[in-house]
């Protein structure tokens, strides 16, 4: 892909680390819906937690525990605190 993409797109490949270790969630991929986002990723939270554009952040040794005991099966459950919870799967 090239960028600047005509719709919105994340720069994956970066200096600050952030997506060294990054999980794709299952969201919004089948069937996708216009207007609900692309994706959520799981990846390595800024210095002081600084807020994600709708990702979940961990620091990065807890993300890396993490890793180690998930599986393809594993479902992460996101809470919002406006509207229910929702599952999603791991990308694959």
């Amino acid at each position: 892909m090239r960028l600047p993409y005509p719709a919105r797109a994340e720069r994956l490949w970066r200096e600050d680390a952030l997506y060294d270790l990054l999980v794709v969630l299952d969201y919004n991929e089948r069937p996708r819906t216009r207007g609900r986002g692309s994706a959520i990723f799981m990846h390595v939270a800024k210095s002081g937690y600084a807020p994600t554009e709708g990702c979940i952040a961990l620091a990065r040794p807890h993300l890396a525990r993490l890793l180690e005991h998930l599986d393809l099966r594993a479902t992460v459950r996101v809470l919002a605190k406006q509207k229910s919870a929702r599952s999603f799967r791991l990308g694959r």
